[in-house]
């Protein structure tokens, strides 16, 4: 395996497309980015050319799609499959107790990744799960036209590019793991009917005076640092992310019919720094991971630790929200794909997913 520069457990660590494709990816850089003292997270770059557009059109309809009106929203969401198909807003529950309005998600069943036709996986398969096997809800293609297609082929390249990651830690498991079966991650990445995907809306906040502003998300001693997002783990083996979008929707509203085909003006960064990911490390310290605009990160889950015995580490994590002020109404858009997988596979020995 070819060798690199080991990171600083404190920074997250980064790999190229090429280096995936070529397997070059040293067990080394695996453990900084996975292991018992890592962050739990790796940083792709050099993707595709295209990711840069389906990033923009995404996340931009993410602001577009928040911006309907609420009996339309309401046509989007699906009670039946708990909320976790189409729209929700205001389902989920903060650590503080509170009902969370402060986001709006799209759910999307990634199905399709194994066939164009399918919008679920098969009922027979998965008894009981109304939230996988619940057809996806698409919004009217004259309401938002670009909405479908460019949110499909953005959670195809992301899960692709899983793929790539789950077969370099299969590698790094196969060498250290006794009894490891050779492709197996990457197996259940591969051929999981259950990966979902979602789509956030991060409503501006409420404008602030910075000269008031006493909260410090860094330090991790703060009640409200994760006002956002309650700390927590992902279930699956690994998510993708995108970098987050920031949009001032006072100064670009999202609401204009004939805009809805065109991605929305980006501002170069949060207004707040303290916005966005941050991981707990495993020494408690918490630490504010940047995507770059042009990458992919990965983080691990509770399904990965199972499978690799603990090898790689799911990671803790929330999300801070942007604080704005003045005429500013600064939006957060960003997508997350679940890599999760199917019911009945193996993830401990002797237990499945269900």
């Amino acid at each position: 395996m070819a060798t690199s520069v080991q990171q600083h457990h404190d920074e997250a660590v980064t790999v190229s497309l090429q280096q995936l494709i070529d397997g070059s990816v040293s067990f080394e850089t695996l453990a900084n980015a996975f292991g018992p003292s890592s962050l739990g997270i790796i940083i792709v770059k050099d993707l595709p050319e295209k990711f840069k557009d389906l990033r923009a059109q995404v996340l931009s309809n993410s602001s577009y799609l928040a911006s309907l009106p609420a009996d339309e929203l309401e046509s989007l969401s699906s009670a039946e499959a708990k909320y976790l198909v189409g729209w929700s807003c205001g389902k989920e529950t903060l650590r503080s107790g509170h009902f969370d309005t402060l986001k709006g998600s799209y759910y999307v069943n990634c199905a399709f990744y194994q066939n164009p036709e399918l919008q679920n996986a098969p009922a027979e398969n998965f008894p009981n799960f109304p939230q996988y096997t619940a057809p996806n809800i698409w919004p009217p293609s004259d309401r938002l036209p670009t909405f479908r297609q460019s949110l499909v082929d953005l959670c195809t390249l992301i899960i692709d590019t899983a793929v790539l990651v789950a077969k370099a830690c299969d590698c790094y498991a196969q060498a250290n793991i006794n009894g490891y079966k050779p492709g197996y991650l990457e197996h259940v990445v591969k051929t999981s009917m259950t990966t979902k995907a979602r789509l956030l809306h991060y409503f501006p906040g409420p404008v602030e005076n910075p000269a008031t502003e006493t909260l410090n998300a860094t330090d991790g001693e703060n009640d409200d640092s994760d006002d956002w997002c309650a700390t927590h783990l992902d279930h699956g083996c690994l998510t993708g992310l995108t970098s987050a979008m920031f949009v001032d929707e006072a100064a670009n509203p999202p609401s204009a019919d004939a805009s809805r085909s065109s991605p929305l003006p980006e501002l170069a960064s949060s207004p707040d720094p303290k916005a966005g990911l941050y991981i707990r490390s495993r020494t408690g310290k918490v630490v504010k991971v940047n995507i770059p605009k042009d990458c992919l990160a990965f983080q691990t889950g509770e399904a990965l630790e199972l499978i690799t015995r603990g090898k790689f580490k799911a990671v803790p994590h929330f999300v801070r929200g942007a604080k704005t002020t003045g005429q500013a109404r600064v939006a957060r858009n960003t997508l997350a794909v679940f890599t999760q997988p199917n019911l009945g596979e193996e993830v401990e020995q002797g237990k499945d997913i269900c």
